[in-house]
């Protein structure tokens, strides 16, 4: 599988999220903790938008991030206060870099950690539900970025949650009819230069982990000498496939089935399950 990271808040440097913690995603790209290969090698990503431009800038490689110069000069001389990173465990499809996450679209970013079991069986159903104008940009072979798609064509823009709702509604649908019993199983982040939806669910109720951090005001409580913390919003936030360090109080697992929200103001947390085009029940 993966390991991923999405933040949200004051504009740092992207090596102070991605390399100086204690277990950052650069020291689980070679000692994952949680996930289900403890090496994750297939190549890596990262995203972020600027408030210069509409459209989030997007740096794709195969080569494995704990040894990428590119990457580390990048995060070093970056910051941004929205930005996705991700490591990439393959689940069976090509390891080069148009397989590798964030994917865009527009202003939209998407990334994923898990996998539509028995893809190859499954995909070309799926994709021929894909919006005709919208197949051309698909540029690799993932199940991930497949997903993308599907979401883009049920009104991703619009609607984010309904939109991922109504893709794991068809995967489900599509997989049953393949008799692939747990067809889905994801972690997704997705954002659009202002909001962070992240989403936690999987066919069989066991899903890949998923946390998100405290709020910062209760962490200066909790550890007033943390200097980092100093620096911060209150509405800086991060959600990590797996927690970046041991700082008691600092992480809160995503419940199973469920879906959150960064956002300025209130950040919000929802219940999520899978839906079919056309059904207008909310999650």
């Amino acid at each position: 599988m993966c390991r991923w990271i999405a933040y949200s808040g004051t504009p740092v440097a992207l090596s102070q999220i991605l390399f100086q913690p204690e277990h950052s995603l650069i020291d689980q790209s070679l000692h994952s903790r949680k996930g289900v290969e403890t090496t994750n090698g297939d190549g890596f990503g990262v995203g972020w938008y600027t408030q210069d431009t509409a459209t989030p800038a997007v740096v794709r490689d195969v080569s494995p991030a704990w040894n990428n110069r590119n990457l580390e000069e990048i995060a070093h001389h970056v910051r941004s206060g929205l930005f996705f990173a991700h490591i990439r465990a393959s689940t069976g499809t090509a390891v080069q870099q148009t397989n590798c996450h964030p994917f865009r679209k527009g202003r939209w970013m998407w990334m994923h950690n898990g996998m539509i079991r028995e893809f190859h069986r499954l995909r070309r159903d799926l994709a021929l539900a894909v919006e005709p104008a919208l197949y051309p940009d698909i540029e690799g072979s993932t199940d991930s970025e497949l997903m993308f798609f599907l979401a883009l064509t049920f009104g991703l823009t619009e609607d984010p949650p309904g939109a991922v709702a109504r893709m794991a509604g068809l995967v489900e649908k599509t997989g049953h009819a393949h008799d692939v019993r747990y067809p889905l199983q994801m972690t997704v982040a997705v954002a659009d230069g202002e909001r962070t939806w992240a989403f936690r669910y999987s066919s069989e109720g066991r899903s890949r982990s998923l946390y998100f951090s405290t709020h910062v005001d209760a962490l200066r409580t909790l550890h007033p000498d943390a200097a980092f913390l100093r620096s911060v919003s209150d509405e800086t936030r991060l959600v990590v496939s797996e927690p970046l360090g041991s700082l008691s109080g600092a992480w809160n697992e995503v419940p199973e089935n469920s879906y959150g929200v960064i956002q300025p103001g209130r950040d919000a947390l929802h219940d999520f399950r899978p839906a079919l085009q056309g059904d207008s029940s909310r999650n």
